[in-house]
């Protein structure tokens, strides 16, 4: 049977069980190993803090591009003191707690720091209470750690204007849930002959597939994920962020997924596109990595310098990937502070070295990190 003779692939005959071409597979899968040991070789040669570095960035991108992916931005100096607090790393001054962040970094890191313990029911309704610790998603109220009902009709992915509604995708029905999502997790957790990055992106696409809450699935798909790559690296601790590659191929990523589900259990092309997202993300680590490193040779170069609490923030901005230009009163602004007070602090940081102003002068004056040495200087 062929997919013209359903929608969609949860209503084929031989659902869930899916099919793919390991032969196909197997270049992109090469690659994402190659990928995978070039980056943890490169990780084994620096020292615990700095693995601890790369492992805070990639999970803060984790946690951010996920929620940013179905459309909620979260503050990322919040996620990054959240998630640092949690793992015990020092990144100074922390930032307020933001209840917004708090359960996506819960799901986040129970679901890579504890990816050798079992996927339950108990704990995937957990992660679900989680993300929606009010009961609400917005202004609507949802069923928290509990399957949806379908009292409202299907649960459909739609888009469009209400007159023009395009319905991308329908998932099964709510009172086959129980059933289908208990035959999922026991594979979850059972052996496999599939191969571990293969199963990572299985669990993904079935996970969307079944859409067994009201809201907050792509995100615990995304978790679930995390969790069987987690499992496949060995290691809890991660360094590279899957969500992040995803967001950043967000339209390509709706498009495989509504193909996939609107096609047979073969699932080849999902996984040759899930492979070779997973290799790009990867590769996007060791960029990261670079950044960690020149973010710690930075504070070597200046570590006699005496710097208060807004300066340190504005620097770790800066080296984090300021976006736009640094100007005087955007200091004040990020800093909380007056306009003078902000030249004061840049101005001591311009006499230390730290930074200097860049080629355009009078009002489009602004300022930058002094990437050379204070001993390189005259």
């Amino acid at each position: 049977m062929n997919s013209g003779d359903y929608l969609y692939v949860w209503q084929a005959p031989e659902w869930p069980n899916w099919r793919y071409d390991l032969a196909t597979l197997a270049v992109p899968l090469a690659g994402v190993s190659r990928a995978q040991g070039l980056l943890l070789g490169r990780l084994s040669d620096v020292g615990l803090d700095l693995r601890a570095q790369a492992s805070l960035s990639a999970l803060t991108d984790d946690v951010v591009k996920t929620s940013e992916i179905e459309g909620e931005h979260l503050n990322v100096e919040s996620v990054r003191s959240s998630i640092a607090r949690r793992l015990g790393v020092d990144i100074g001054a922390l930032a307020p707690v933001d209840r917004h962040a708090e359960g996506v970094v819960e799901m986040v890191l129970d679901a890579t720091s504890n990816c050798s313990a079992p996927f339950t029911r108990e704990r995937l309704f957990g992660w679900h209470a989680a993300l929606f610790p009010t009961g609400y998603s917005g202004l609507t109220k949802i069923r928290v750690g509990a399957w949806r009902d379908d009292a409202g009709g299907p649960m459909q992915i739609v888009s469009g204007p209400l007159t023009r509604r395009k319905v991308h995708f329908e998932a099964p029905p709510a009172d086959r849930l129980e059933k289908e999502t208990g035959q999922f997790l026991d594979w979850v957790n059972g052996e496999s002959r599939d191969p571990p990055l293969i199963k990572a992106g299985l669990a993904h696409l079935w996970f969307v597939t079944l859409h067994p809450f009201d809201d907050g699935n792509g995100r615990i798909a995304r978790a679930i994920g995390d969790l069987l790559l987690a499992r496949a690296d060995g290691s809890p601790q991660r360094f590279y962020s899957l969500s992040a590659q995803i967001q950043r191929d967000r339209k390509a990523y709706y498009d495989i997924l509504e193909q996939t589900q609107k096609g047979t259990p073969d699932v080849t092309a999902w996984l040759v596109w899930f492979l070779e997202t997973l290799h790009r993300a990867v590769d996007q680590a060791q960029h990261t990595l670079d950044g960690v490193l020149a973010k710690v040779r930075f504070w070597q170069r200046f570590a006699g310098t005496l710097m208060n609490e807004r300066q340190v923030k504005l620097l770790n901005r800066l080296l984090d990937g300021f976006e736009g230009k640094l100007a005087t009163s955007r200091w004040a602004k990020i800093a909380k502070c007056s306009p003078d007070t902000a030249l004061r602090d840049i101005n001591e940081l311009l006499t230390h070295g730290v930074l200097r102003k860049t080629a355009a002068g009078g009002r489009s004056t602004h300022y930058e990190l002094n990437e050379s040495s204070p001993q390189d200087r005259p």
